[in-house]
């Protein structure tokens, strides 16, 4: 789970051949079909001097327009400022923000129920992310499992400014009723 993955390996010479088709993939999505709206990400991205390299090979492959990090290692929170200063916004991971900040496996059944997304310390580094992004006007949303499964944990970052947030299909119905109650009572203050 926090082995070989993420921006780590789009540099490595062992991986950098096939990282660099998937940019001439996200060109091509750009320039030919129009897509201007599809925005890369880059994932498990652990420090800026990786994020820097990353963002190199992904300029000099052709790749314009906005990049986002994903948000899902506690050091991209702490360091926010900076990796801002070189990605267009944040995609908070909180499945992994949860396991790294917590230090536990969330394949592990054994431990697995003593937390999850809703926890203070996960929150509290959510919600930093959430002002670090909003402070220098940039995207943040959220793609974790989290909202999907907690009403109310999609009230608490609506609460906090979110931008946006995937969810399940299954969950898409009861979540936007939490989350327009949310903002009937934010807008009422």
């Amino acid at each position: 789970m926090i082995g070989f993955r993420g921006a780590s390996r789009y540099y490595d010479p062992r991986f950098k051949d096939a990282f660099v088709l998937e940019c001439k993939a996200i060109q091509k999505v750009h320039e030919v079909f129009g897509l201007t709206n599809v925005v890369p990400m880059v994932p498990f991205c652990r420090t800026v001097g990786e994020g820097e390299k990353v963002l190199q090979i992904i300029r000099d492959n052709g790749v314009q327009g906005k990049i986002y990090v994903m948000c899902e290692i506690p050091s991209n929170v702490i360091m926010a400022e900076k990796f801002l200063e070189i990605f267009d916004g944040f995609s908070i991971g909180s499945n992994d923000l949860t396991q790294l900040t917590l230090g536990l496996d969330r394949d592990n059944s054994g431990i697995a129920g003593i937390s999850n997304e809703k926890d203070e310390a996960v929150k509290e580094l959510i919600e930093e992310a959430i002002r670090a992004c909003k402070n220098n006007k940039k995207y943040i949303g959220i793609c974790g499992q989290a909202p999907s499964d907690f009403p109310d944990f999609a009230q608490f970052l609506v609460e906090k400014g979110i931008d946006s947030m995937s969810l399940n299909p299954d969950s898409v119905l009861k979540t936007k009723i939490a989350i327009a109650q949310t903002e009937q009572k934010m807008d009422n203050k």
